[in-house]
């Protein structure tokens, strides 16, 4: 179908301004506008927090391309590896009751677990995990995730590991940066050997219920569905939104709301969450190859803004959907959500500038 001509009007929440009470244009809805129009994706929604604490939930384009039904504000998504900030403030928060040490080897708390071609758990800290220094290959490189029946196929977090264990470490820990999915499976088993408790409910009893993000879950065991009102997600003309996440686990799987991550990171940033020393380790950054700017703490990237001073945040990807967020010390926060993972980079950049625009226009 011509998404350009069933493109729903950006709505605000608490009503569009009518015709005597509009202002200037609202760059945020600008954004929306363009990425459903110029880059093709179906949907785009965006949550904004100003210092003031004022909100503001849009979206544009189509929550379903067969119907053409609009999509809805503030909408379920998932976040894909916007799930790595919430497995690192759980192992942080176990740094801070002594469980666990930024800087011992990851043999300390998985014995005998993580062994391959170069590859050995005495030498890689927990550190080196949650910053992408660890040099595990990615087990993610090796997943055909454009084999539909992959995407309803359930995995343990062990068969993750053995599959990136199969092959060569990619360099000495600690000597590189390189983006790997492998780190965080990694983390959620340690959390789970200290804890002797399910990853998911601890981000849930340490996180998702403490801060009472209502919309925000990791889901369970054979839950293929999201569970409330959402946009449609898309691989090419492909349906994807039900799908098994298993395979993203601790590096991928929730599910969420654009507003229920700008208060995660809201309150991440505001110390709600983390002592002063441990949130003061998560942002201590190395350069990263992400995008122009991007630095890399533990499970938190900080990025530099159009109009000054630093923005953090992470930001995902998964079939179906892209999240891309940011949250500054001063009490803003933007997330913006598409139903479709770019098909270039200069697509993924717009994402990200309407992300600039919603913080700093």
């Amino acid at each position: 179908m011509n998404l350009s001509a069933t493109l729903a009007a950006v709505v605000l929440l608490g009503g569009a301004p009518t015709a005597a009470s509009a202002g200037p244009p609202d760059p945020v809805r600008q954004e929306l506008h363009q990425l459903v129009t110029a880059d093709g994706f179906p949907a785009a929604l965006a949550a904004v927090e100003s210092r003031s604490g004022r909100t503001r939930n849009l979206a544009a384009g189509v929550a379903d391309t067969a119907t053409g039904r609009p999509a809805p504000v503030d909408g379920q998504v998932r976040i894909g590896s916007n799930t790595k900030p919430f497995v690192a403030v759980v192992v942080l928060q176990l740094v801070a009751e002594g469980k666990v040490a930024l800087d011992e080897p990851v043999e300390t708390y998985l014995p005998g677990l993580v062994r391959g071609d170069g590859i050995d758990g005495r030498r890689i800290t927990v550190r080196q995990l949650l910053q992408h220094q660890s040099g595990l290959p990615n087990y993610t490189e090796f997943l055909p995730l454009d084999d539909p029946a992959l995407l309803h196929t359930y995995f343990e977090p062990r068969e993750l590991l053995d599959l990136a264990l199969a092959h060569p470490a990619d360099f000495a820990p600690g000597t590189q940066w390189a983006y790997s999915n492998t780190n965080y499976v990694v983390a959620g088993l340690l959390v789970q050997k200290v804890t002797g408790r399910p990853l998911a409910e601890q981000i849930t009893t340490r996180i998702v219920g403490k801060l009472g993000l209502r919309h925000t879950y990791f889901p369970p065991v054979g839950e293929q569905r999201i569970r409330e009102r959402h946009p449609h997600g898309y691989q090419g003309t492909a349906d994807v939104s039900d799908l098994d996440p298993s395979w993203g686990w601790a590096a991928g799987q929730m599910v969420a709301t654009p507003s229920d991550l700008n208060a995660f990171f809201g309150a991440l940033l505001d110390g709600k969450l983390l002592p002063p020393a441990q949130l003061a380790e998560m942002k201590r950054t190395v350069p990263a190859a992400m995008w122009p700017g991007a630095r890399y703490g533990l499970g938190l990237v900080s990025t530099p803004l159009s109009c000054g001073g630093l923005a953090w945040g992470h930001g995902g990807d998964i079939p179906g959907y892209e999240t891309r967020n940011a949250a500054t010390e001063d009490g803003r926060a933007a997330t913006v959500a598409v139903t479709m993972v770019p098909e270039s980079e200069e697509a993924e950049a717009h994402v990200r500038r309407a992300v600039d625009t919603a913080l700093c226009g």
